[in-house]
This record gives C-alpha cells, structure tokens and sequence, in this order.
C-alpha cells in the first residue's frame, strides 16, 4: 500500500469534498480517499503510487485544481 497526500484548491465545502474523494475514488488501485477542507489536504491510499496526471485529470473532473 502506498499513501501519498496532494493539496487541491477551490474547495468551499462538503460538496466539494465529496466530488473529489467520488472521483479520486474511481481511479484503478484506489482504496481510501480522505479530503480535509480546511487544509485541502486530500490524502490517497493505493495499491501503488499513482501518476500524478491521473489524480489531477480526476481533481480538474470534480471542478477543482490539483496544486503544484
């Protein structure tokens, strides 16, 4: 298992928490998607690590911004 945490930006509230951990779930390999709204901290659980151009097409999905 592999943990690797990325900050998103434009998160207001528990809406938008639930979109991005919907859609960072349904990446191949995800198990647990945890989303603080005050930090935008979003922290990956995986079998593996993750392409980061995978968890931003997914971020961009949900409406929000994966920061560099």
């Amino acid at each position: 298992m592999t943990t690797a945490t990325y900050t998103v930006t434009g998160m207001t509230c528990s809406h938008c928490v639930n979109a991005v951990r919907e859609e960072v779930g349904q990446i191949a390999g995800v198990h647990a998607v945890a989303v603080d709204l005050d930090s935008g901290r979003v922290t990956v659980t995986s079998d593996s690590p993750l392409d980061d151009a995978q968890v931003r097409e997914a971020v961009e999905e949900a409406g929000y911004e994966l920061k560099a």
